[in-house]
């Protein structure tokens, strides 16, 4: 192996916590010399054991321990100096530092072992989060769509909001919805609704009928699982929507979801009027309580679905997020740089920190020459491309 193969290895094994034992090998140094050249009276050495307590802070137990034995060797080099090696008082100091510096190696090694069963559990919850939330298709049929999801949870990647895209004979159709609560909680409710949905949308060819089946599947979950003291108090908002493939309109029934912004290309953002329903797991509605809103959507229009996450961010002031305002900066943006746009602008009016889960997806109806179909699942012969209940496209504000 010759010079540079060697070097180049160093630099790779080199981490920057090595840069800092400068600190602790500084403090070993400057506490022996300024001990030496001090007074009688004055004795600095058992300030030595400052030196592996700090190296614990950014090091590892190898390093910690190397650091213990520096400071160790330190104070007996100034009772050998002095001639006092084996007096009471310097032996006595030896055995505390040494004693000290054991006990913060061990503390290493215990912080080190937690870190690792840290990092498993989360690398299993990171896994089991993915699944339940499947990653969006960048292309689904004619459509062009981007996801982003920001958890108020610490350490968690979703929580109580949730969304999913499926496809059916001759389109598109997809759902946003936010359960009741944040984080971890609300992530077993969260996992039966996409569960039920994934099915119900190849078995349900009219919106209504969609609804109605995920209702009584919220419906049969809280009868199971429900705690006591929050019956009736438990519920999930939805958007659901239907998108052709070959029609410029799209279908919508809301379950008591905000309604989404529609932009167009030259900064237009408008807001459709919807009839909504009641929230999932509220109960009481059939299949005739649930509306279809028919709208147009036409090539280059971009749909943005969203949870109350993002409208109801507060800036450090208490100012909601003006979504819609800051939405029609980028009207002109594929989904992906639009979501980027939105995700750093939401975050800096937010101060960093969202005070619940937030997700938002962008759907753009790409022009009919670049519109390839992606299943984001397999397409169902038995499907409609077209549920009733619309009597034709209009676009409302």
């Amino acid at each position: 192996m010759d010079l540079s193969e060697r070097i180049a290895r160093l630099r790779k094994s080199w981490r920057p916590g090595h840069v800092l034992l400068v600190i602790p090998l500084a403090l070993i140094v400057v506490i022996t010399v300024v001990d030496i050249l001090a007074p009688e009276d004055i004795r600095l050495g058992p300030l030595l054991v400052i030196a592996p307590a700090i190296t614990a802070s950014f090091a590892g137990p190898l390093s910690t321990a190397v650091i213990g034995i520096l400071a160790v060797a330190g104070q007996a080099y100034i009772g050998l100096h002095f001639g006092l090696l084996t007096s009471r008082s310097v032996l006595v100091q030896i055995a505390a530092i040494a004693v000290l510096s054991a006990l913060v190696v061990f503390y290493c090694l215990m912080r080190e072992r937690h870190g690792r069963e840290l990092a498993r559990v989360r690398s299993v919850a990171e896994a089991a989060q993915q699944i339940l939330l499947w990653p969006l298709p960048d292309r689904i049929g004619p459509l062009r769509v981007a996801s982003l999801y920001l958890a108020a949870e610490d350490e968690a990647l979703i929580g109580g909001d949730l969304y999913a895209a499926t496809r059916t004979g001759g389109g598109t159709h997809v759902m946003i919805g936010d359960v009741r609560g944040k984080g971890l909680a609300a992530v077993g409710e969260a996992a039966l609704l996409l569960g039920a949905f994934r099915e119900a949308a190849h078995q349900h060819t009219s919106l209504p009928a969609l609804a109605a089946a995920l209702e009584r599947s919220v419906g049969r979950y809280q009868a199971d699982f429900e705690p006591e003291g929050e019956a009736g108090e438990r519920f999930v908002t939805a958007l659901l929507l239907e998108i052709p493939d070959h029609d410029p309109i799209i279908r919508m029934t809301s379950c008591g979801h905000p309604a989404p912004l529609l932009l167009s290309p030259g900064h237009s953002v408008s807001v459709p009027s919807l009839h909504p329903a009641p929230p999932l797991g509220v109960g009481g509605t059939g299949q005739t309580g649930y509306t279809v809103d028919v709208f147009t959507f036409e090539e280059g229009d971009t749909l943005l679905l969203y949870t109350d996450g993002i409208i109801e961010a507060r800036s450090r002031e208490g100012d909601f997020y003006p979504f819609a305002e800051r939405a029609a900066r980028w009207t002109d943006s594929s989904p992906e740089t639009l979501l980027r746009h939105l995700r750093r602008d939401l975050l800096a009016h937010a101060g960093g920190y969202l005070g619940d889960d937030a997700a938002v997806i962008a759907i753009h109806r790409a022009p009919a020459g670049n519109s390839g179909i992606h299943h984001g699942e397999a397409a169902r012969p038995d499907s409609s491309p077209h549920g009733p209940g619309g009597t034709g496209p209009s676009r409302e504000c």
